[in-house]
């Protein structure tokens, strides 16, 4: 059930993957470096029996792209034995690891994560109510965790809510996942997502809230970046199905920043659905002039710049045809660091394009992201370091337009108190380094 799962959260995350199962007496862990698909073989899943599991597929924001560092981590504390998988990122990690250190826990890996096992482990508590509350009380940043003993399965969320995670029903059985589309292949029913604060605990009983807890400054913040880019679009994000916000992402673009032009196309994957919106309320046709090989997986997140322009390289090609002499609106989710954005535009005037307008259907991206999003520095993104018409002649477009702050928010009907936009505001919604290092914990 877990590699399943897993096969439908493969978006999140391409490094590696990982499973630990329970059965009441005993956990087992098998991590690989890969695709859910190349990490576990049938017959070692068969050897992992129980009736309990968690699993992950690691995008990495805080730690090189290791084995070392692939999750589920296990950890061993004097009360208890957990196996801890996270997303997210936890800007006080250096601090905490120091701390713990000092009470003479060992660390096997350079990640946020393997800091968080050991501080639940190993929390002067004597339930999960405490336990959880201590940890809370510790942590800064985002961490949406499920976390298993040999006879228990725990749900947290932190309090800004920052990453999703949800709860779901199979059978006499729960799920816990990162997207509904999860549940959705695996035949569990979507209940609800887990709040925001809110600790959740399934055993023998059933599941039951355990602890909550508010921000320090009362507000959420959920990542607007999973609206735009992150989450599959057949995924519900706080109760909004993610393709009608892209769609309607589109649409407010279209109002913002219309241009007479032939046809609409999308930059595929993640951009289709906001290009279909565009059309929609544009009233130009909608086409596809842009091909993806869906064998080469998502560039934005690998882990290093190279293996991202080496992978926009084979990831797309035109349909010639289509479009040889139109003027043509490609509709893409965001630029980042400028990689895969002249290469496409390229690739549109090689097929005869007569006229490229660009529209982006999320606001300039000018601060990095510290809560689990690698944007890496600000030096790096395009859009911190040049204007709009700047960016246009490096793209090699004839037009280009943003959607606006206002836009954004609007598509996705949500209040600015509730989600964060730093990445486009630099506005955190808790104080933050100005420049954090991914690598800081390898020294």
């Amino acid at each position: 059930m877990a590699f399943f799962g897993l096969y439908a959260l493969q978006h999140r995350g391409q490094e590696s993957a990982g499973i630990a199962v329970g059965d009441g007496e005993t956990i087992r862990v098998k991590t690989s470096m890969g695709l859910v698909g190349q990490a576990f073989q049938e017959d070692e899943l068969s050897t992992l029996t129980g009736h309990i599991s968690i699993g992950h597929t690691r995008y990495s924001t805080t730690g090189s792209s290791t084995l070392n560092n692939a999750q589920p981590i296990l950890s061993h504390g004097p009360d208890v034995t957990l196996a801890l998988a996270h997303n997210g990122n936890v800007i006080n990690a250096m601090a905490l690891k120091q701390e713990l250190a000092e009470w003479g826990c060992s660390f096997s890996s350079t990640n946020d994560s393997e800091i968080i096992a050991h501080l639940l482990s190993n929390a002067p508590a004597s339930n999960w109510q405490e336990r959880v509350a201590y940890c809370m009380r510790r942590l800064e940043g985002a961490y949406s965790l499920t976390v298993m003993t040999k006879n228990e399965l725990l749900g947290i969320r932190d309090p800004l809510g920052v990453r999703p995670l949800c709860i779901g029903k199979f059978h006499d059985g729960w799920v816990l996942a990162s997207e509904s589309c999860a549940l959705d292949h695996i035949g569990a029913e979507f209940i609800r997502d887990v709040e925001p604060g809110e600790a959740v605990l399934i055993d023998e009983t059933g599941l039951r809230t355990i602890y909550k807890r508010d921000s320090a400054t009362g507000r959420t913040a959920s990542c607007m970046f999973e609206y735009i880019y992150f989450a599959r679009p057949d995924s519900v994000l706080g109760g909004k199905l993610v393709y009608s916000t892209r769609m309607a992402m589109g649409a407010e673009l279209a109002k913002e920043f219309a241009v007479d032009a032939d046809i609409v196309i999308g930059v595929p994957d993640s951009a289709i659905a906001a290009a279909v919106g565009y059309s929609q309320e544009s009233g130009i046709p909608f086409g596809e002039g842009l091909v993806k090989n869906r064998y080469v997986g998502r560039t934005f997140i690998q882990p290093d710049q190279r293996m991202r322009e080496l992978g926009v390289r084979r990831k797309l090609n035109t349909l010639p045809e289509l479009i040889k002499d139109k003027r043509i609106i490609v509709v893409d989710d965001s630029i980042v660091r400028g990689t895969t954005t002249p290469h496409v535009v390229g690739l549109l005037k090689k097929g005869g394009a007569k006229e490229i307008h660009l529209r982006i259907c999320a606001p300039p991206i000018v601060s990095p992201c510290h809560f689990g999003v690698d944007m890496a520095t600000r030096k790096e993104l395009i859009a911190a370091n040049m204007s709009v018409d700047e960016i246009r002649d490096f793209v090699g477009a004839d037009s280009l337009g943003y959607l606006s702050h206002e836009g954004l928010l609007r598509a996705v009907k949500i209040s600015k108190t509730s989600v964060c936009m730093a990445c486009f505001t630099g506005e955190y919604p808790i104080p933050v380094q100005l420049e954090m290092d991914k690598l800081a914990l390898e020294v």
